[in-house]
C-alpha cells in the first residue's frame, strides 16, 4: 500500500509522443493554466512543510522557508486550507477549457477532479475529513509519522539544518496539543474512534492502539530515543560543526524531548483516556453524524468513480470466488488437499522452508531476499516498458516504535533532487507469522518494482507534466490500482513460473484486495462488527489473525481507502482489454504501459481517455 500520509495532496515513448504533439499545439489558455497550477502548488506546499522537505524543493517553489516548520493540525488550519482549495477550484473553473491544448485539457481535468474530490471530503470538518474522520488513532496523528520523518527525511548537513531540526522538534509538541484540541472538540460532537483503535491488549497482554503506541514511545529512554539518536548520528557526519557544538546540540535535542515532546505525549495519552470510556466497539463511519454521506464522499474520493457500496461489495464477492478456485487448483497440484483454504495456507506458512526466524539475523535475511527480488525484476522491465524509472529504491524495516499499528508495507517517494531514493517499508514485527517466504515476492512487486516505486518514479521523471501533476497529486484508485496491477503483471511476466507457492502468495494477495471490497463496505455500509469483518477476510484469504485484525482496524479509521486497490486494478484491466481489442495485432504492451505511466497519476476516467488517445494514434 501507499500510506496516504506519505503522499502528496492526494514521457519520450508511445505516450510521450502524444505529449510532444500536444505541446506543439499549445492552446491560447495554457499559459494562464500553467501559472495557476504553479500558484496552487505553492499554496499547497506552504501548508505542508514536511512534504516540501521530502521533495527537497526550493523555498521559492514552497512559498517560503519551510525547513524549520511543521504542518499545523488545528481545525483553523484545516478550514484555511479548505478555503484556499475552494478558491483554487473557483479560479480553475473560470478558465475557458476550450482554449487549452490537448495536454492542457488533461491537466485541467486531472487537477479539477483532484480538488473536487479532496474538497468534498474535507468539507466534513471532523478529524481529517470524510476519508480520515478521527484525528488520533493507531494510524492517524502526528505521532505515527513525525518521528520517522525527522529521523529519516529531515537533512542535517550543516549548522542551519541542525538548528532547524531543533525548531521542528520543539514544534512537535505544539502539533500534538493542536490534535488534542481537535480530539476534544470532535468528542463533544459525538465523534470518537472505536475503542479498539484507542486501546486494546493483544494475545501476549501488550497494549496496542493509539494509547499503547504513545506509551511505548514515551517509555524509551531519551538517550535511545530515535529523535535524539538519529540527530546525533547525522551531526557526526557534519565536519563544519565543532565537537563542542555537536555536544551542545545533542543535549538541546534531549532537553526538548524530555521537557517538551514527552510531556505532550502524556497530554495526548490523557486526552485519549478521557474519551475512552465513551468509545464503543462500533466499527463503521455509519455511527457518526452524516456518516452515510461521508462514506459516499470517501468512496468517490478513493475510487474516482461513482460506484456505490453495494456494487463494490458484489464485485469483491465474485472476485473472491474466482481467486479461491485458482488457489484450490494449485494446492491440489502440490498435494495439499486436506483442510480449508485458510488451514492449508496456515500449514504452508508453518513449513520450515517458508520461515524467516524472529531474530535480527532472520530479519536481515528477509530484507536481503527482497532486495534480490527487486534486482531481478528491475532487470526485466525493458520487456514491458519503453520508459524506465531511474530513481533507485531502498527496502527498510517499519520503525519499531510504530510497527504494532502499521500496515504490512508501504512506499515513500524519492526526493526530486536525487538526494534520497524511494523507500519501501516492510513491517517485521513478527516475520514467521506474517511474512512466510511465499508471500514476499508479491509484496515487493506491489511496493517497489513494477509497482509504486516504478510508477511514482516515472511520474516524477516525466517530461512535459506540470509540477503539480508529476509530484503532488495522487489518486488512490490509480496508484493503488497500479500497485495491484503490478502484482498481476509480474505473474504475466512469468515470475512464478517455477514457484507455485509464490503464485499462491500472489493469489492470496489478490483475494486479500478483493476481500477489502467486501469488508470495507461491510463495516461502513452494512454495519458489520470488527469481528464479522475479521472472520470474513480470514475465510477469503487464509491470512492469520494478527495481520487481519490490524488490516480491519485500519479500514475502520480510513473509510473507503481500501476499496481503491481492486477497483483500480479492474479498471486498468478493462482499459487494457479495450485497447487490445481495438488494436488487435498492433497492440503493444510497452506502449500501453507508457501511456498509463508517463502521464502521471490520473483519475480513472482520465486514464481511460489517455489510452483512447494512444489507441487512436496507433491506428492513425
Amino acid at each position: 500500500m501507499m500510506d496516504m500520509s506519505r503522499r502528496g495532496l492526494l514521457a519520450a515513448t508511445a505516450a510521450g509522443f502524444v505529449l510532444a504533439a500536444c505541446a506543439r499545439q499549445a492552446g491560447s489558455g495554457d499559459t494562464e493554466l500553467n501559472a495557476l497550477l504553479d500558484r496552487i502548488s505553492t499554496e499547497f506546499l506552504r501548508e505542508a512543510p514536511e512534504y516540501a522537505t521530502s521533495l527537497a524543493i526550493s523555498e521559492e517553489q514552497a512559498g517560503g522557508r519551510y525547513i524549520d516548520r511543521l504542518s499545523e493540525a488545528s481545525k483553523e488550519a484545516r478550514a484555511r486550507q479548505l478555503q484556499t482549495a475552494e478558491q483554487a477550484l473557483t479560479d480553475l473553473r473560470a478558465l475557458d477549457r476550450d482554449s487549452l491544448s490537448a495536454t492542457g485539457k488533461v491537466s485541467y481535468d486531472v487537477v479539477v477532479t483532484a480538488i473536487e474530490g479532496n474538497n468534498a471530503a474535507a468539507r466534513y470538518t471532523i478529524g481529517g475529513g470524510a476519508t480520515a474522520p478521527y484525528a488520533v488513532t493507531q494510524l492517524t496523528g502526528a505521532y505515527t509519522g513525525l518521528p520517522d520523518f525527522l529521523a529519516s527525511q529531515h537533512p542535517v548537513t550543516n549548522r542551519e539544518q541542525a538548528d532547524a531540526y531543533l525548531a521542528r522538534l520543539s514544534a512537535y509538541a505544539r502539533v500534538i496539543d493542536q490534535e488534542n484540541a481537535v480530539v476534544a472538540a470532535d468528542a463533544a460532537a459525538g465523534v470518537i474512534p472505536p475503542n479498539f483503535c484507542l486501546l486494546r491488549r493483544n494475545e501476549a497482554g501488550a497494549e496496542e492502539g493509539a494509547i499503547g503506541q504513545l506509551r511505548a514511545f514515551a517509555r524509551i529512554a531519551p538517550a535511545q530515543n530515535v529523535l535524539v539518536t538519529s540527530f546525533v548520528q547525522k551531526l557526526g557526519q557534519v565536519a563544519e560543526i565543532s565537537a563542542t557544538d555537536k555536544t551542545a546540540l545533542a543535549e538541546r535535542a534531549s532537553t526538548i524531548l524530555t521537557g517538551e515532546v514527552l510531556p505532550a505525549y502524556q497530554r495526548q495519552i490523557d486526552a485519549l483516556n478521557a474519551i475512552l470510556p465513551r468509545a464503543t466497539s462500533d466499527a463503521g463511519i455509519w455511527k457518526l453524524p452524516q456518516g452515510a454521506e461521508m462514506y459516499t464522499a470517501a468512496l468517490a474520493s478513493h475510487t474516482t468513480t461513482s460506484m456505490g457500496p453495494d456494487e463494490i461489495h458484489e464485485m469483491g464477492l465474485e472476485l473472491i470466488r474466482q481467486l479461491n478456485d485458482e488457489m484450490e487448483t494449485i494446492f491440489r497440484a502440490q498435494g495439499m488437499t486436506t483442510g480449508t483454504l485458510p488451514q492449508r495456507y496456515a500449514a504452508l506458512g508453518r513449513r520450515p522452508d517458508q520461515i524467516y526466524p524472529k531474530t535480527e539475523e532472520g530479519r536481515a535475511a528477509l530484507l536481503a531476499a527482497l532486495n534480490e527480488q527487486t534486482r531481478i525484476i528491475t532487470a526485466r522491465m525493458p520487456e514491458v516498458c519503453n520508459t524506465l524509472a531511474r530513481a533507485p529504491v531502498e527496502i527498510k524495516r517499519v520503525p519499531e516504535f510504530t510497527e504494532a499499528g502499521a500496515p504490512g508495507g508501504y512506499y515513500q517517494g524519492a526526493a526530486l533532487d536525487g538526494s534520497r531514493p524511494g523507500a519501501y517499508y516492510i513491517n517485521l514485527r513478527d516475520p514467521p507469522a506474517e511474512w512466510p517466504k511465499f508471500k514476499l515476492p508479491t509484496l515487493t512487486y506491489h511496493e517497489a518494482v513494477p509497482g509504486h516505486h516504478w510508477q511514482i518514479a516515472i511520474s516524477q521523471e516525466a517530461q512535459g507534466l506540470p509540477f503539480i501533476r508529476s509530484a503532488l497529486l495522487g489518486f488512490n484508485a490509480y496508484q493503488e490500482g497500479w500497485g495491484l496491477y503490478a502484482e498481476q503483471l509480474a505473474d504475466e511476466m512469468g515470475m512464478y513460473q517455477d514457484d507455485p507457492f509464490g503464485r499462491l502468495g500472489y493469489l492470496q494477495s489478490a483475494a486479500f484486495r478483493a476481500s477489502r471490497l467486501v469488508v470495507d463496505t461491510g463495516i461502513h455500509h452494512k454495519r458489520w462488527t470488527r469481528d464479522q469483518a475479521i472472520q470474513s477476510m480470514m475465510e477469503a484469504t487464509g491470512n492469520e489473525l494478527s495481520s487481519t485484525r490490524t488490516e480491519i482496524e485500519r479500514y475502520c479509521v480510513w473509510p473507503g481507502q481500501a476499496t481503491g486497490y481492486m477497483v483500480g486494478r479492474q479498471a486498468i484491466n478493462r482499459i487494457r482489454e479495450s485497447a487490445r481489442t481495438a488494436l488487435g495485432d498492433r497492440f503493444d504492451i510497452k506502449g500501453f504501459h507508457d501511456a498509463v505511466l508517463t502521464n502521471g497519476a490520473t483519475p480513472l476516467s482520465v486514464t481511460e481517455s489517455i489510452v483512447t488517445e494512444w489507441v487512436a494514434s496507433v491506428q492513425g
